[in-house]
């Protein structure tokens, strides 16, 4: 099975993006900000990440650039899930590495789709 980590400090958010990467057939792991996240890379990377753009303690973006530093921190497809719309912010997240950006609000149709645009297919859930 495919793993997921959803990267937001809003349990809300996370909460709905775990519920929509478990309907796509992921395991699902969740942290509240970058430091969370590196860490968690640290013993496990995930095969996509869903990232928040503005977190306390790290934020997406300075996660992103030290995850692409990484040992097999290329591995991980990272999707910003984010507010932050203006286009300096959507080249600046391309160039540290990211495969896609999403707005929020989100919903299912949205990461399904974008997911399957950067090869995130997952085997059907049972």
């Amino acid at each position: 099975m495919k793993s997921c980590l959803v990267v937001d400090d809003s349990r809300v958010v996370r909460k709905v993006a775990r519920r929509i990467v478990e309907d796509l057939g992921f395991s699902c792991s969740e942290a509240e900000d970058g430091q969370q996240a590196y860490d968690a890379c640290k013993i496990q990377m995930p095969d996509a990440i869903l990232l928040d753009w503005n977190m306390p303690v790290m934020s997406g973006i300075e996660f992103l650039e030290k995850l692409r530093q990484m040992e097999n921190g290329q591995t991980p497809k990272v999707v910003f899930c984010t507010t932050e719309n203006d286009i300096s912010h959507i080249q600046r997240a391309i160039q540290a590495g990211a495969n896609e950006y999403i707005m929020k609000p989100f919903d299912s149709e949205i990461i399904e789709s974008k997911f399957l645009q950067i090869g995130l297919t997952a085997p059907p859930a049972n």
